[in-house]
This record gives C-alpha cells, structure tokens and sequence, in this order.
C-alpha cells in the first residue's frame, strides 16, 4: 500500500474513534463545524501569504480533518460518505479534462479554462456565473466572476484597455467627489474603479486578494516600527507630530 493510503486509512480510522469515544467530537453536527472550517482556511491562507511552508502543512492537516469529519457525520445519516466524496471528484476531474482524459486538443492553460466553464454549463450548470458563491468577500467574488465570464470569451481583446478602464473609472469618481453629489452614487463609481483594477490585476497575473492582504502585512509591521520607537522615546505614539512618524515611517521601510 502507499504511505500516503496508508496515512489518510490512519485518519479515517482515528475519525471513527474520536466519533464514537470523544464527547465533543460525538457532539459535532455539519453546521456547527461550518464556522471552523472558515477560520481554518483562513489560517491556511495566512500561513500561505507568509510563505511559512510549515504552518501551510499544518493546516493543510487541519482542512483534511474537517473533510473527513464532515464524511463522517454525513455517512451516519447515510446520506453520503468519503468513498463518494472521493469519487466525485475524480469524476468531475476526468470530465473537465477532456484534453488529458479525451481527444480534445488544447494549446494552453487558457485554452483550459475556457474548456471548463463550457463544459460545465452542458453538464447541467443554468449559468456562467452559478458556481460563484453569494457568500465570498465581494473582492474574491469579482475576481471569480471575471475569470468566470472570460473563460467564455467576454473579455478584453488587449490589457490596454482594461488600463484605460480604470483611468476612466478613477476620472468618474474623482468627478463625483469634486462635484459633491450623491453618496450613493459616490459608492457606486468606486465599486466601478475597484471592480476594474481587480480585473486589471487578472491581466497583469497578480492575485488582487493575495495583494492587498501582503500590503496589510506592510503596513502593520511599519505601523508597529513606529509604535515601538515611540515607546522608545519615553512617549505614546499620540505624541508624535506628523514629521516624526513619517520619519520613523521611512526608517522602517529602509530596514527592509
């Protein structure tokens, strides 16, 4: 047997277990480990952005327990177990890569792409856009609809264009603000600029969420630096005029 069957027939067997022995784990119901499941692939997301590859296994184990957990509840109401999970998926990947799996030819990973969202719609799908989630945080969703739609063609012919785009969506909202319109409107041109600089990122191969969250990371390590030489300086950071934490501001940036 491979380790790795070997090691995932480890768990499943220490689910069973836990499932039949432990009072918390016995307590457990598909809704109430949904919550964790979400902090959980946020902490694999921050593990990512910190490029801490020790901290990504770990929590890479994390999701595998709770997919099993969820198989597990699942299959004691006999409505599905992980023999199904797993073979739905590999199912769902034979289908969508014909080029591998098929005769259908394909010249690149957009080619790919483009492939899979067609398929999907004559696999029973009603829409391009059915497999975005309602819930994801508006900045991933509008990535996802925009990889989505162009994956059927609805696109940009060249990136200059989606450039321009912004430029047009930053001139709208700075017309907005200048003339003191509507707030509702004012919102609305900047849901525009964001949409179209995130739609830009696509096109220059930059991930907008993965982006903006190492700019956070930034930002609070410089934020920190300034904190602590102002508490070096015997003062709280109140204390410091504009000058002094911009000063600091650029000495942290220097040490990095």
């Amino acid at each position: 047997m491979r380790e790795e069957l070997k090691a995932f027939e480890r768990l499943l067997n220490i689910m069973d277990e836990l499932r039949a022995r432990c009072p918390w784990d016995k307590s457990q119901t598909i809704e109430s480990l949904r919550y964790l499941t979400i902090e959980e692939t946020y902490e694999l997301s921050e593990a990512i952005i910190s490029n801490d590859m020790d901290d990504v296994r770990k929590e890479l184990g994390d999701l595998m327990l709770h997919i099993v957990f969820y198989s597990k509840i699942a299959s004691e109401k006999n409505d599905f177990n992980i023999t199904d999970v797993l073979n739905g998926i590999c199912e769902k990947l034979i289908v969508r890569h014909p080029h591998i799996y098929a005769d259908v030819k394909v010249s690149n990973a957009d080619d790919v792409k483009s492939n899979w969202e067609k398929i999907k719609l004559k696999t029973g799908e009603k829409s391009v856009l059915a497999g975005v989630p309602a819930s994801l945080p508006a900045m991933v969703k509008a990535y996802r609809i925009q990889e989505k739609v162009s994956g059927v063609g609805f696109d940009w012919e060249k990136r200059s264009q989606v450039f321009d785009k912004v430029m047009e969506e930053a001139n709208e909202l700075k017309n907005e603000v200048e003339n003191n319109l509507s707030i509702e409107k004012t919102e609305q041109e900047f849901g525009d600029l964001i949409f179209a600089l995130i739609n830009y990122a696509r096109y220059i191969n930059v991930n907008p969420e993965d982006a903006l969250e190492r700019t956070n990371v930034k930002f609070i390590k410089r934020f920190s630096f300034i904190e602590k030489k102002a508490k070096e300086s015997g003062r709280r950071i109140q204390e410091l005029s504009l000058a002094e934490m911009d000063k600091y501001w650029n000495e942290s940036k220097l040490s990095e």
